[in-house]
């Protein structure tokens, strides 16, 4: 079955000004770096950060990384892998875990946001789950979305959002100007 496509989705949103983007780093963990470094950054100059951001531990049995997420803006940190041994070559995305987080971010975007940033467009949300909804509600609601994406998702993400999404360069400095723009706001803390 295939999932249902963005536009179907974004068709139905109440702004027509789509504050929708995405990044793409060309290291493995880059992307993870960049946006975890940009929520902090976001958060100090006083924006209300909703999401995910990940975060990558090197293991000592020099086995796969363990992947972890945070939920934005304090919230717990999760395990999203699964140590499935060294040999393994499955997938190794604890989908329950992923789908928590995923509860975790809707219930806390509730509470308002001024940006929802969204660790990576993956396999999950390729195939019609993980953050898809929580994307269009935030668009709905008018809340900008900044979306890391690999290669591997690229092009799934790109049906999904239906060519409404502006790719960004994997820059602090970029990344921080859209958010600004798309808020309308340049809060700082004192």
């Amino acid at each position: 079955r295939r999932p249902r496509r963005i536009p179907t989705l974004l068709s139905k949103l109440r702004r027509p000004k789509m504050n929708l983007a995405y990044t793409m780093a060309p290291g493995r963990g880059d992307t993870d770096l960049i946006l975890f470094n940009l929520s902090r950054a976001m958060a100090s100059r006083g924006f209300r950060c909703c999401g995910t951001v990940q975060i990558n531990s090197e293991r000592s049995d020099a086995g796969p990384c363990d992947m972890d997420v945070q939920v934005l803006p304090k919230g717990p940190i999760l395990r999203i892998s699964q140590d499935l041994g060294r040999a393994s070559r499955g997938c190794r995305l604890d989908p329950a875990a992923l789908e928590k987080a995923v509860g975790l971010v809707s219930a806390s975007m509730v509470q308002g946001a001024d940006l929802l940033i969204i660790n990576k467009f993956g396999k999950h949300e390729a195939e019609g789950r993980g953050f898809r909804m929580v994307v269009a509600e935030a668009l709905s609601n008018g809340i900008p979305v900044l979306v890391g994406v690999n290669s591997l998702n690229l092009s799934a993400f790109e049906e999904f959002a239906g060519g409404l999404a502006v790719p960004l360069a994997p820059e602090p400095n970029a990344l921080e100007s859209w958010a600004i723009q798309m808020t309308g706001s340049n809060l700082t803390t004192a």
